[in-house]
Parts: structure tokens; C-alpha cells; sequence
């Protein structure tokens, strides 16, 4: 294999949500790096869940990259030096290429835009045949700025159905780089909030090998490669937003999994010290930390274990009597509250640190861009872009001083979100960037 001089990069979209773009994301790397390549992933838009499958797929961390909530001059600079020692970048898209919110904000289209690189379509098969073709053909039509530069059909049946896609595409501008089989043997399973996260899947190797079989067979991996640009920009310094402190303990397993890791490598590059724990393990924060942040994830589907783990809940009480600061984000910051009540109507003691009372059991959706006005100085002064994503309800929230002042994407106003109590505090939004 011979490497690229500079590395390359390309986004893998979807023509819509279930495309079936994560497993040819999934299967693309894992057949690139069977070839040799040293391949970097990244993912479009606000997600945690599937950068941990990239992650799995590449061998590497695998950062965010979102046009509406990061600054433009910190994309380029971001994707460069996440590009750094690769041959090639796997940007995995979101929902369908256009979709976001208005005038497309925070789409892969957007990002495709501002980035540069061309776009790698999957479409499903399910349900069509010829009519693939067409699909791609409107798609590239709608191109604005970026090139969609071919087209994977996933979930193909059988050769009849195959040779049928292939018809459609012999007169469509748009090639037509693989054909991947339909394999019920890779599906992945969702739950509420995306897919159900790569490390509740013992067998996730084995279906990363297979998705990449099934993309080495179909596809045409030299034309894909061939259609990929040169990532170009430097990997230099720019403002971020400064860490919570100088020794951070953050939460992470399954239940505390939500923390992006373009934040936390902001923070290292700051000077600040990253120090993980397990509150499922029943472990507390390290001693000597002056920031614990206790990021978003499933504490719904972990409420009793997080009620029962005292060790946990005495060093996050022993770490604010000597004045470190707690932050928690959407389900951490559920956690810093009196109790929470899972989907089956049990109320489950929480920390107690915040007059927050929240439920599972009467679900309603929240999703969207946020515009974060800090309301004083802690976390941080600036204005800050964030987005929310939850299905938890407040059921009361009592005295304590808002955190910030929130508006969404179009610019509405929402209102003050979030509490503070002291140097304890925690909003359901989750912090992306400064704006």
C-alpha cells in the first residue's frame, strides 16, 4: 500500500436516517485498514454514540466535528490535526445529508460545505430498485458547494435485485462505487437514544470484521479512495474554551459515557489533568481534584445501582465541602439532583446536591441547538452552543440560581435553564463550543 502524501478525507451520508451509513462507515474502515491505510474517523453533529463504533472500527479516538455549534476556524484546525499520521479520514454523517435545522444548519451538507470534502451517498435498498439512481441523481442535483462523488446502495437482496440497482445507475451521473448485501448477522441494536452503545456489544469486533467483508466485496474500494480530496489547513492553536479546572474527574461507563472528546483534549492541551472514574463501580472522584464533571449517558437505565453506590456519593460530598467544583450535563446532571424515576415508576435517591426532582416514566422528547448564556462566571463567561437531547421530564425544581439564560437555534427564547448552588451545578444541555 502506498500511504498518501497528505491525508485524505471524505463523508459518508445518508440519503436519509437508517440508511444503514454507521455499518458502511464501520465496514469502509475496517476494509481500508485491512489494506494497510491508517485510517482516522470523525463524526458530523452533535453524536456520542457512534464515534465509539468509529472508534472501535479505527483503532484510534475519533472526534465531532459540527458545523452549526463550532466555529469555523476551529474546524479546519480540528479536522487537520485529527488528520495528522493517517491516510485517509471516515467523516460519518447525520441523519440525511440536508437534514438539520433551518437553512440546514448543523447538516452534513453544511459540513461538507465547510470542509471541503466530497460526500460518499448510501442509500437503502429496502423497498426500491432502479429508483436508487434517481435518488442520488437528486441528491447531487441539490449539491451546493460540495460534490457528492458516488453512491453505496446498502441492504441489496439478491443478485436480481443488484443487477436491477445497476440499471438505474447506468443513467444517472452519479457512479455508482458498491453494492453491500443485506446480512441481518450486523445489525445493530437502538434504543431510545441511539444505538445501543458499542461497549454493551461483546461481539462488536466480529461484526466490524464482517461489515468490512461485506464492503471489500461489494464495493469498489480503489474508486472510493480515488474520489477522496486532500484534507487541507494546518493543525493550529486556536481559542477553546478554557477546562473546569486544573485536575478534572469525569465520570465515564455506560451510564456516564456522554462527554465529547474534543473537550476533553481541549482541556488537556490547556494544561488541565483528565482523571476518569466509575460511579457503576461504585469509585469517587480522585483525590485532589478540583473539577469533577459528570457528563450525560443512560443514568435512567442504571438508577438503582447509582442509588445504591455510597462510596461514590460520599466522595462526590466530600469533594464539595473542600470546594471543588461539580458540573453535570443532561443525565449528570439528573444525578446531582434529590431523585430520579426510572421507566417503570421507581423513584431512586439521587446525590441530592441540586433541588432537582426528574422522571423517566412519563417521556417527552427534547432535542435541539442551544445558545448558552452564562448567568454569572462558572462554568464560564462566554456565550456557548450546545445542544439537548433527552426524553426525561423535570418533575420540580426548587430554590437554586439559574445557570444559564437559553435560546434555540432560530433564536427563540427558552428561557433560564439549569441550577447552581454555589460551585454545584448542571443544565440538560450539553456543551459543544464558544460561539
Amino acid at each position: 500500500m502506498i500511504h498518501a502524501v497528505r491525508p485524505l478525507g471524505l463523508i459518508v451520508a445518508g440519503a436519509s436516517s437508517h440508511s444503514g451509513k454507521t455499518l458502511v462507515s464501520l465496514g469502509l474502515i475496517a476494509a481500508l485498514r485491512d489494506r494497510g491505510m491508517t485510517v482516522a474517523a470523525a463524526k458530523c453533529g452533535p453524536d456520542y454514540i457512534d464515534p465509539r463504533f468509529l472508534e472501535a472500527a479505527s483503532g484510534a479516538p475519533v472526534i465531532n466535528l459540527d458545523p452549526w455549534a463550532m466555529r469555523h476556524d476551529l474546524l479546519h484546525p480540528r479536522l487537520a490535526r485529527h488528520a495528522a499520521g493517517a491516510d485517509i479520514v471516515v467523516v460519518e454523517g447525520v441523519m440525511g445529508l440536508y437534514d438539520g435545522g433551518s437553512g440546514g444548519a448543523g447538516s452534513t451538507a453544511a459540513l461538507a460545505t465547510a470542509t471541503g470534502l466530497p460526500v460518499l451517498l448510501v442509500i437503502s435498498a429496502a423497498g426500491l430498485a432502479q429508483s436508487a439512481a434517481a435518488i442520488a441523481e437528486g441528491f447531487a442535483r441539490l449539491a451546493d458547494g460540495f460534490e457528492v462523488a458516488g453512491a453505496i446502495v446498502n441492504q441489496v437482496a439478491s443478485e436480481r435485485h443488484a443487477a436491477l440497482i445497476r440499471e438505474g445507475f447506468a443513467r444517472a451521473s452519479v457512479p455508482l462505487l458498491g453494492l453491500v448485501r443485506r446480512e441481518s448477522a450486523i445489525a445493530i441494536a437502538s434504543r431510545h437514544l441511539g444505538l445501543v452503545q458499542a461497549e454493551e456489544h461483546a461481539d462488536l469486533s466480529a461484526k466490524i470484521a464482517h461489515a468490512g467483508a461485506l464492503v471489500a466485496e461489494g464495493c469498489d474500494l480503489d474508486a472510493i479512495t480515488k474520489a477522496a480530496a486532500s484534507i487541507s489547513g494546518q493543525a493550529g492553536d486556536a481559542e477553546t474554551l478554557p477546562p473546569l479546572g486544573q485536575k478534572i474527574a469525569v465520570a465515564r461507563d455506560v451510564a456516564f459515557a456522554f462527554a465529547y472528546p474534543h473537550m476533553l483534549q481541549d482541556w488537556r492541551d490547556a494544561g488541565a489533568e483528565i482523571v476518569f472514574f466509575s460511579p457503576l463501580a461504585d469509585e469517587g472522584p480522585a483525590e485532589g481534584a478540583d473539577a469533577v464533571f459528570l457528563p450525560g449517558g443512560y443514568p435512567e437505565l442504571s438508577a438503582g445501582a447509582i442509588a445504591a453506590a455510597r462510596r461514590f456519593r460520599e466522595s462526590i460530598h466530600a469533594a464539595t465541602e473542600r470546594g471543588a467544583l461539580i458540573y453535570g450535563e443532561c443525565g449528570g446532571y439528573m444525578v446531582l439532583g434529590e431523585s430520579l424515576t426510572d421507566a417503570d415508576g421507581t423513584e431512586h435517591p439521587m446525590l441530592g446536591l441540586l433541588p432537582l426532582v426528574t422522571s423517566f416514566a412519563d417521556k417527552a422528547l427534547h432535542l435541539g441547538y442551544r445558545v448558552l448564556r452564562p448567568i454569572g462566571d462558572l462554568p464560564w463567561s462566554v456565550t456557548l452552543a450546545a445542544h439537548e437531547f433527552h426524553f426525561a421530564r423535570i418533575v420540580s425544581e426548587g430554590d437554586g440560581d439559574r445557570l444559564f439564560d437559553a435560546e434555540d437555534a432560530a433564536g427563540t427564547t427558552l428561557g433560564p435553564i439549569g441550577l447552581r448552588r454555589s460551585r454545584v451545578m448542571g443544565s440538560f444541555a450539553h456543551v459543544i463550543d464558544a460561539m
